[in-house]
């Protein structure tokens, strides 16, 4: 018998070597680093799209495409989740991660673009053959045919509890966010459908590209004259890009004399620059000054009235950062690592004081899409003694008549007013400055004192600020 006839048959279709598409790759890949080493993907995106770019893989449609598959994913990751777990036949945690990735870029491109049908299958499917293998393509095949079946309102309508039956896990499966989260935001709301719903829809939007011209080195004119540049909302300094504009082919950007800065970001250092004040005005701190925007800002406003600025961060590679964002400030500073806890400056011996103090970040979960889903209420246990010891600090830091500005990045109660109200309650001689006519026509800032910012109001992400003097 020759060796010819113990060769097994071939059945079937000849085998065909995957396609690898870049674009689909490259989503995949910053999926993994996010899911893998807990990665910001607006950290993890812009190298890899740098480096198909430098490869000649992508252009501009391509860099485009990616980013929303990678954004997008993300956003409606808890939604795309539930849809995923009606078509499989066991639990979503014995999916294993990588292939649950696929199958969540396929879902976005079926339920969250126009990308037809059949292309949405079969792009995914192929990328499936790339980067997981024929056996588990097949797997992912079998999955999204059955999501294909119906669009992202049916779905939706089959795996979110009515809302009459739980409200905070219908808008947590419509909306994609955590249940503690949706109902953290809607007590820092105070209720009502309407407006818990807009911020929700809020945080799923695409945030705009919002540059800051630092005062004395760029003006908002010359910003406005680049492509596609329209005039801010509130801060004068503000100017926002349209969809696709790109700041680091913005001259002032690359030279640093303006900054990629939320237009939130910087009505706090505004707020708490313009805050009235007795006696002399000559030396300013922030005391939280990484990564440098906020301290960037008000460096420029203190050089404009003659006085100085120290910037304060207690990690020294972000003391770097905010050296870089200050560096051509057009009057004196000094950028130093410290720990704002235990200040090693004399007590008494500031003006003005900014402490914006680490967070779970819930207010810009727009920007961080993926945020929402690595916190966890306990997280509030830890940043809580850190976030008062910074703000006891920034009292003991100004002198009586100075004023002391709290402000995070987040809108859940925990961080934001009962921080301010526990720590004024223990010290005393601290008293609350309405900080509402700072922030120069705003709309809808409540009853203050403190100011509250929100993403479907203003346009901003959720910045909190609480204005104090030191009156002992």
């Amino acid at each position: 018998m020759s060796d010819t006839s113990r060769r097994p048959r071939r059945t079937g279709k000849p085998y065909r070597r995957p396609q690898k598409d870049p674009v689909r790759i490259l989503a995949f890949d910053a999926l993994r680093a996010v899911d893998e080493r807990d990665a910001y993907a607006n950290l993890v995106l812009p190298p890899l799209l740098r480096k198909a770019r430098e490869k000649g893989d992508f252009d501009g449609r391509d860099a485009a495409l990616a980013t929303e598959l990678v954004y997008g994913t993300l956003r409606r990751q808890g939604t795309y989740d539930a849809i995923i777990a009606a078509c499989v036949d066991r639990p979503l945690r014995e999916v294993d991660p990588p292939v649950l990735d696929v199958l969540s870029l396929g879902v976005h491109q079926l339920l969250g673009t126009r990308i037809p049908t059949h292309a949405a299958v079969s792009a995914s499917v192929e990328l499936a053959r790339v980067v997981l293998g024929d056996g588990r393509a097949k797997f992912v095949n079998a999955v999204l045919r059955k999501v294909a079946q119906d669009d992202l309102d049916a779905w939706i309508q089959r795996v979110a509890p009515p809302y009459e039956e739980d409200a905070e896990d219908h808008l947590a499966v419509v909306h994609s966010h955590p249940r503690w989260v949706v109902s953290a935001l809607w007590d820092s709301l105070g209720g009502g459908r309407a407006g818990i719903e807009a911020l929700l829809e809020a945080d799923n939007e695409r945030p705009e590209v919002t540059l800051v011209a630092r005062p004395g080195r760029a003006t908002t004119e010359e910003l406005l004259g680049e492509e596609a540049a329209v005039a801010g909302r509130w801060s004068p300094y503000a100017v926002r890009l349209a969809e696709g504009g790109e700041p680091g082919a913005i001259e002032a950007v690359r030279e640093g004399r303006a900054g990629v800065q939320d237009e939130g970001s910087q009505l706090v250092a505004l707020a708490l620059a313009n805050a009235p004040l007795d006696g002399r005005d000559e030396k300013w701190l922030d005391g939280c000054a990484g990564p440098g925007g906020k301290a960037a800002l008000l460096g420029a406003l203190a050089a404009e009235r003659g006085a100085v600025l120290l910037a304060s961060e207690k990690q020294p590679h972000r003391a770097g950062l905010v050296a870089k964002a200050l560096h051509g400030n057009p009057g004196p500073y000094q950028v130093i690592a410290a720990d704002g806890t235990r200040p090693p400056w004399l007590a008494g011996s500031f003006d003005r004081v900014l402490v914006d103090v680490p967070c779970t970040g819930l207010g810009a979960l727009r920007r961080r899409p993926e945020a929402r889903w690595r916190r966890r209420p306990e997280d509030m246990e830890g940043f809580a003694p850190l976030q008062r010891a910074l703000l006891r600090g920034a009292i003991e830091s100004v002198r009586v008549g100075g004023v002391v500005g709290y402000a995070t990045c987040s809108p859940h109660l925990a961080e934001t007013r009962v921080v301010v109200d526990d720590v004024m309650k223990e010290r005393g001689g601290v008293e609350l400055v309405d900080a509402r006519p700072l922030f120069v026509g705003v709309p809808e800032l409540g009853e203050g004192p403190d100011v509250q910012l929100w993403p479907h109001r203003h346009g901003t992400d959720a910045m909190y600020m609480a204005l104090m003097r030191r009156v002992s």
